[in-house]
């Protein structure tokens, strides 16, 4: 059967759409060790964005993982050179406490952050332990995105953790990096359950009908738009977007209408310009 999608036909006529600018929340920047990625910075980034219609990406820097204050200043540098184009999440590491609160003291006085990001596996701390306490109040009473890294059965990230932070932190909001991968159902219900959490697509996007069933049980103003760029070509997870067996309504959904809606919710976020230099 034909697929009726407009947005559909656009991406396969033109490469993108002029009516739905992607924004895509979950994106990284620069090398990762041991992994070779042929366009880790962001001029190879932005080839890959205009070529498809992503009309910004929020970024968190992989040095940052390993030094946050390093790594979040090289968001910072890129976020100002390249203004509309990338939104920055600051990375906190829980297992260091005083410089977890230098970043956090100097989160207001970067122009572009709209959050930020937690990997409790990398780190090998629980989001329910004492060490991001910190980091949930300053994000809750900043009203501030959350993406924390999420993966099915982990002791560290599972989706329920999330649950149990979104309750006790409601001014934030969570979205369920990888969407709990595997352990979908539970992932669901957490965003079902709580008004603040929301699944974001990267990595489970190549699961075949995973889009479907989202949409069906948790609906598609929960679900925001993600790649892990530069790991994976965009062109990816816009297709299973747009080929999935769901309405139009719900792929601008998922593919730039509750990102622009969390973005303008930021404090700082700069979220309703529109990016400079967009060739859609």
């Amino acid at each position: 059967m034909k697929n009726p999608s407009r947005l559909a036909a656009d991406f396969l006529s033109d490469g993108r759409s002029a009516d739905c600018p992607v924004l895509d929340m979950h994106g990284h920047y620069g090398p990762f060790a041991g992994i070779y990625m042929p366009s880790p910075y962001a001029e190879g980034m932005l080839r890959s964005m205009d070529r498809c219609g992503v009309a910004a990406v929020a970024i968190s820097s992989h040095a940052a993982l390993v030094d946050a204050e390093r790594g979040n200043r090289e968001t910072a540098e890129v976020i100002a050179e390249h203004r509309g184009r990338f939104y920055g999440y600051a990375v906190i590491n829980p297992n260091y406490p005083e410089q977890a609160r230098r970043e956090l003291d100097g989160f207001a006085e970067r122009p572009g952050f709209v959050g930020l990001k937690l990997h409790p596996d990398w780190h090998e701390h629980p989001l329910t332990g004492d060490g991001y306490l910190p980091a949930l109040e300053y994000a809750a009473d900043a009203r501030l995105l959350v993406l924390s890294h999420t993966w099915g059965e982990s002791r560290c990230s599972r989706p329920a953790l999330v649950g149990e932070v979104a309750a006790r932190f409601p001014g934030a909001v969570f979205l369920l990096g990888h969407s709990g991968y595997g352990e979908w159902e539970a992932a669901f219900a957490v965003a079902r359950e709580h008004e603040n959490c929301y699944l974001e697509l990267t990595a489970a996007y190549r699961v075949g009908g995973i889009i479907e069933r989202m949409v069906a049980e948790v609906g598609s103003d929960k679900i925001v738009f993600g790649t892990d760029l530069p790991w994976c070509d965009p062109h990816w997870g816009i297709g299973a977007v747009c080929f999935s067996r769901i309405g139009e309504e719900d792929r601008h959904n998922i593919l730039h209408g509750n990102a622009e809606r969390l973005l303008a919710r930021c404090r700082g976020s700069d979220a309703n310009a529109r990016p400079r230099d967009r060739s859609i």
